[in-house]
């Protein structure tokens, strides 16, 4: 029977597994650091090595992502040719976290000073 992920803790548990963390490096390594629906796309996003002073840690700018979604294939957790390297403003867009900014619709008008 294969594991459920299908709560916050399971999936927490997974990803804070040693098995998942030493193969999300050789997913990066074997990406070459590069995002790849970046890629596939004719761009190039690589991983950096800002700092982040409020989180007070290297900024994450690559993810290891489930092609086939973790809850839904569960056999597939671990298997490197169900993964691939995004950047984590593609990953956010895969996954439907898509953040718009306001938008000030009084910019263009005209100012009475």
């Amino acid at each position: 029977m294969n594991p459920q992920y299908r709560t916050l803790e399971q999936k927490r548990k997974f990803y804070d597994s040693q098995a998942w963390k030493q193969l999300r490096e050789e997913v990066k390594d074997r990406d070459n650091h590069e995002c790849q629906e970046c890629k596939r796309n004719g761009l190039v996003s690589i991983d950096t090595n800002e700092y982040s002073e409020t989180a007070k840690r290297k900024k994450i700018a690559l993810v290891v992502d489930h092609i086939k979604e973790l809850e839904d294939h569960p056999e597939l957790a671990l298997e490197i040719d169900n993964l691939e390297t995004l950047c984590v403003s593609c990953h956010n867009v895969k996954h439907g976290r898509v953040f718009v900014p306001n938008v000030n619709k009084w910019a263009a008008d005209e100012r009475w000073d």
